[in-house]
């Protein structure tokens, strides 16, 4: 009886704790709005793809605090600590992205990728009271824990593999826990999305190698970049589930072959993997980018009937006046939310994630998403539309989560 009575006792303390804690739907927009910031930092957010190391290679930074050319604070590019910080970001994929042109070196980019992975791995160790390696959810579990921002690695463009199956394994030793299959061109593993030349029609036979290997010794396969045959026939052949680390929804972009189709994104959630969703306007909104288009068309066509071209002295004031009076479109942070819930509706709220593609995508980041500091604005409009805390941390981390460690406990 007393034992009764004390569990009617917790079951009213309870209920009093859960009516003292307002449900989102009754918050007024500055709480909820205060509530997404706080998820944000009580939830770890991973991001599928920040193309920070590169950018860093390709630019001479100015910082008030500099470690090898490491930003802690800019106003350069998407990415820095105190930015990442403000926003919840704990596990941005560090991108080792290797252009389709480097495909044609004799080492096919392996160096440009070495010293990629050098760099971030410099960073961590020049700055190990704010940056860390991981390579396990586990190891982001632990530097979240610890105050500090995870640096695991993917590498976009399958192509410093070369043709020596024994480089699969050597990446995977260097840190690299995705492979994006290609990029812009085809190459000796698959055909890519951007390409219309059809190398392979699909996966070659040395990359149906690759693809095997990669699930042997625990690499995540990346989607994202390929073409739908490649996509199919990696659907079929793979052993565990896979991920698009920077993709968006072909729904809302007709005949833009980078993002993934209704059928693929239910394919994709069949094998148990996740899209991570791309924040570039393009990704986002077909009609914002056919306007973009349309007004760079008129730019050029004003800079040809002067006999002037974009790197003329000349040209500057009239493109800057133009520019004024043509700005740029954007998509705004709702629209990803909408790409949200379209693969929701498809494939299920465990098949979606971030991949925002920050210091890749330019000028085209939706209006509300501008740079790391701004992930907050996407979890308040998630709330909005009724997501629960748990939807919420699902796409932040568990979804992405659940896919690498699959990956990794089916390679050991």
């Amino acid at each position: 009886m007393k034992s009764f009575f004390f569990l009617i006792v917790l079951l009213a303390l309870f209920a009093g704790c859960a009516e003292n804690k307002k449900p989102a739907d009754r918050m007024t927009d500055d709480e909820l709005r205060a509530f997404a910031d706080e998820l944000a930092h009580q939830y770890i957010i991973t991001d599928g793809h920040v193309d920070l190391p590169f950018r860093l290679k390709m630019s001479n930074f100015r910082v008030e605090r500099e470690y090898m050319g490491i930003p802690i604070q800019t106003d350069e590019g998407d990415f820095d600590y105190e930015r990442a910080k403000k926003g919840g970001l704990d596990a941005p994929f560090m991108s080792i992205y290797i252009p389709s042109s480097y495909q044609l070196q004799p080492d096919m980019g392996k160096a440009l990728a070495d010293s990629l992975i050098n760099m971030v791995r410099g960073i961590a160790e020049n700055i190990p009271d704010k940056f860390a390696l991981a390579n396990t959810p586990e190891d982001v579990q632990r530097n979240f824990e610890e105050g500090k921002i995870s640096l695991p690695m993917g590498m976009e463009n399958g192509a410093p593999v070369g043709n020596d199956i024994a480089n699969v394994k050597y990446f995977h030793e260097r840190g690299i826990r995705y492979i994006t299959l290609t990029h812009g061109k085809d190459n000796q593993i698959c055909d890519s999305s951007y390409d219309t030349t059809s190398t392979w029609n699909g996966l070659s036979p040395y990359g149906r190698e690759v693809v095997a290997e990669m699930n042997r010794v625990g690499i995540m396969v990346d989607i994202s970049h390929v073409s739908d045959s490649t996509f199919y026939q990696v659907m079929k052949l793979t052993k565990v589930p896979v991920i698009a680390s920077h993709s968006s929804c072909r729904a809302f972009t007709p005949g833009f072959i980078r993002n993934m189709s209704d059928d693929m994104i239910k394919k994709l959630g069949e094998n148990g993997g996740v899209i991570q969703i791309n924040f570039g306007s393009t990704f986002l909104d077909s009609a914002v980018s056919q306007q973009n288009d349309i007004n760079r068309k008129k730019l050029q066509e004003q800079l040809s009937a002067q006999n002037l071209s974009f790197r003329d002295s000349l040209a500057k004031p009239i493109i800057e006046q133009f520019r004024k009076d043509n700005p740029s479109l954007y998509a705004d942070v709702e629209t990803v939310a909408n790409h949200i819930d379209h693969v929701v509706k498809l494939a299920g709220i465990n098949h979606v994630g971030i991949g925002s593609d920050y210091d890749g995508v330019g000028d085209s980041l939706p209006t509300g998403l501008k740079d790391v500091s701004q992930y907050p604005n996407l979890i308040y409009s998630l709330l909005k539309r009724g997501y629960t805390e748990e939807d919420i941390e699902k796409i932040c981390y568990k979804n992405v989560f659940r896919v690498w460690s699959q990956v990794t406990e089916a390679a050991e």
